[in-house]
């Protein structure tokens, strides 16, 4: 395994990760957690040895992603740290990787709504009572942490890209 492959095998899945606990938790993703996702593909992408074709495509499917999650993000269906996280993960899965990431996130998406959706009807556990990141998703108008369900497909679809791969 190279230096980059390993690199990223720690950097994707950590700042994903912390992505998907700070959306969980505050229902925000912020700018400098994507930023920091795409320097980092930045960086690594080419001594990885992704050749100018692959970059390309990548960073086409990464535009495509944050055009139609910039549309959603304008019609109030997500939020923009969402547009802009799944921007970033489409950069690293690559080209290849976005349509199944696109429809696990959906499949994920809509069962995490699901629950939220169920979690909503009845009170607060008194276990989970008095913890504000709850209260925040517990409340109907507070939206969906759709991060978490971008950074599941991402982790889930990871593995088989050229970063593990090659």
């Amino acid at each position: 395994m190279t230096f980059a492959s390993l690199a990223a095998l720690w950097i994707f899945p950590g700042v994903v990760l912390c992505a998907a606990i700070s959306d969980l938790t505050t229902l925000r993703i912020g700018n400098k957690l994507v930023l920091a996702l795409v320097a980092a593909y930045a960086l690594l992408a080419p001594m990885a040895g992704f050749g100018l074709h692959q970059l390309g495509l990548s960073l086409a499917a990464a535009a495509v992603v944050f055009f139609f999650g910039f549309l959603f993000f304008v019609m109030g269906w997500i939020g923009g740290g969402d547009a802009k996280f799944a921007s970033a993960i489409a950069l690293w899965l690559g080209a290849e990787h976005v349509l199944t990431f696109v429809i696990y996130t959906a499949l994920i998406g809509g069962g995490l709504t699901l629950v939220l959706l169920f979690f909503r009807r009845f009170p607060i556990p008194a276990l989970l009572y008095g913890r504000p990141w709850i209260a925040r998703l517990h409340f109907g108008d507070s939206g969906v942490p759709y991060g978490v369900a971008l950074a599941i497909a991402a982790l889930l679809i990871f593995p088989h890209t050229p970063w593990l791969r090659g």
